[in-house]
Parts: structure tokens; sequence; C-alpha cells
């Protein structure tokens, strides 16, 4: 008898997803199959996150308040857990007055060296400055600018809150804190994205924000943020997720393009990447690909988004699905994405 055998791990994990469609793969094509597996979905998603920390008090804190040029720059931190703060820059224009009327957009950073201050726009050294560059990667700022009060938080692991260049020598970070909080069943996505919500509880204090008008937008790992939270936080109104939705079978089992802050147990069982997106829905949600991706590869980023075109087809708002298809990199476009929230917001 003539016996098929493997040794390689990869060959391995690329057979089990051969032909594999996640349980909850939204397949149907009216609202009335929209709204069942919504409902079925969005309490399955809360389950694999598991349970979020207990709600604590802000005691939120302006430790800063500058003028840099037309923006007012604070440094505001404020606590998410009994043991656990997050440090933010919050950045509004100059002109913009505390009478509660203007739109907030909470805007996270990707899996790069110094968490949120080059999405805030700030360039405290050379490498600062090609970071931005590279990725047209100050958002933040670039929103501020255009009339919003922005938010842009470290998530854990990263800028602030890394325990230091290094701490896991040859290691990610990501990685390590991933297995030791497995230990327990608790995931740091699940962590961030209790600081993302913790996030929109601070601008709902501030003077400045109507509660009613607050976005978030992300590129790369903090499209992974903005995917996951928009899809279980109803109080963000309007989402920019900036090329990250692509199948797991591409970037996650065959390219390992992934970390683990990204990912929570047994999520691909369930779902891929566009059916999380499409939980967002009906509210608005903007895609950005680059295709020049090499990181999110735009042949897959154009398959996550039909995924989210057709759930945003059956649920019939296929007006609220904007796409920005541009040509460039791994970055933040911004060719829509000031009309597309000046529009929801």
């Amino acid at each position: 008898m003539t016996t098929r055998r493997n040794f390689s791990m990869q060959a391995y994990w690329e057979h089990v997803v051969q032909d594999f469609e996640p349980r909850l793969r939204f397949k149907g094509s009216a609202p009335a199959d929209w709204q069942a597996w919504r409902a079925e979905a969005l309490l399955k998603l809360l389950e694999l996150l598991g349970d979020f920390p207990p709600r604590v008090p802000l005691n939120a804190e302006v430790e800063s308040s500058v003028v840099d040029g037309d923006l007012i720059r604070e440094r505001v931190v404020f606590d998410s857990e009994d043991f656990m703060s997050v440090p933010c820059q919050v950045l509004r224009p100059v002109r913009m007055k505390a009478d509660g009327s203007h739109a907030a957009i909470v805007c996270s950073h990707g899996h790069g060296p110094y968490g949120k201050d080059p999405v805030a726009g700030v360039r405290s050294s050379s490498q600062h400055e090609a970071n931005i560059t590279q990725n047209n990667y100050d958002y933040g700022s670039q929103m501020a600018r255009a009339g919003f009060l922005t938010i842009c938080p470290d998530l854990r692991i990263f800028g602030e809150r890394r325990d230091g260049l290094d701490p896991f020598p040859g290691r990610d970070p990501c990685n390590v804190n991933f297995v030791k909080g497995a230990l327990l069943g608790i995931y740091t996505l699940t962590l961030n994205i209790w600081d993302m919500k913790c996030c929109v509880d601070y601008l709902e204090t501030r003077p400045e924000v109507n509660p009613r008008r607050i976005g978030m937008m992300g590129l790369s790992q903090g499209g992974t943020m903005t995917t996951f939270t928009a899809a279980v936080e109803p109080r963000i109104k309007a989402a920019d997720i900036i090329c990250y939705v692509n199948p797991w079978d591409g970037f996650g089992i065959r390219r390992a393009n992934f970390c683990g802050s990204q990912i929570v147990p047994g999520v691909h069982r369930y779902f891929d990447t566009d059916d999380i997106a499409g939980l967002i829905a009906p509210r608005p949600l903007l895609l950005e690909m680059g295709i020049y991706d090499n990181c999110f590869f735009i042949q897959d980023t154009l398959a996550g988004y039909a995924g989210v075109k057709r759930i945003y087809e059956a649920a019939g708002v296929a007006d609220r699905l904007w796409a920005d298809i541009f040509p460039g990199p791994h970055a933040f476009a911004g060719n829509k994405a000031f009309e597309f929230f000046k529009t929801y917001l």
C-alpha cells in the first residue's frame, strides 16, 4: 500500500485550508439573510474575543497642551483597567470650539516601531520622518487639519507600552504576549479592542465632540483594529480600513504575515476578514487598497473587498461602502477619506 507521507508543517497547514470555508461565511443575498447572519455572527465573534475587562473610571489627565502650528496638540493619559493606562496624542484645530458639535476620529497605528507617534505627526527623529513619508502615516494630524478632533493611542506592546526596545531578543513581543495571555484565556487583540472602546468613552467626555459623530481609521494592524473594533462597537459611526481586509488563507496561513496581537484562537474557523468587516454594515465603510502593496497584495485585498461588497449589497446599503484603489504602496492614500468622513460624520 502506498502511503502519502509529509513532514512539513507549512505543507500541513496549506493542506488543512485547502477547500476550507469558515463556518459562518456569509453566503446570503437578501436583507433577511444578512439580518439572520449578522445576529449569529456578532454573537460568535464576541464569544471568540472573550470577556472584556471590567470598566473602571478613566481618570483622564491632559498632561500637556501646546499650539503646534494650526493644531492644538495634547498628551492625554487615561485608565482602561485597574492596572493599565493608555497614553494618547489628541489633536484638534486651533479654532475648534468647545460647543459639543464636532466629529472625532480614533486613529490607530500599525505594527511599526514608533507606535502612535507617526500617526499623530510627531517628527522627533529622522526615522520618524522616514516612517511618515513611506506610509503617508500621519493621518491623525492630517484629519485634525481637515477639521476633526483625533485621538491617537498606543496599542499594547507598542510605543510607550513596549517593555523596552527588544524585550524578547529575536522574538516578536506580540507573539510572546499572545502566548502569555493564552495561558490565561486573555488575548491582546481583545484587550486592544477594549482600549479603543475606552478611547470612545474618552471622546464622549470631550467638550468639543458630538458623541454621535465618532469614526475610526487605521493602516495595517491599525486596519485590523478598525475592523474588529468597529464590528463590535456600534458607537463608531463610520470606519476607514486601510490596507488590511484580505483572506487569511494568503497572508495568514501561506505567508504568516500577522502577529499574536491580531488574532484570537479559532477566529478563522468561523470567519474570514471580509466577514468581520461586513459586520460593520449598515454603517458606512471605506476600504483603501494599494496596488503596489507588498504587505497585503492587491489581488487579495480586492478579494476581501468583493466579500464585503456582497454583505453590504445584501444589507441594502451598497452605497455606504466606498473603495479607494490607489497606485501606491502599503500606505494611507487619503484620496477619499476626507470626503468620506465629512459625508458620514
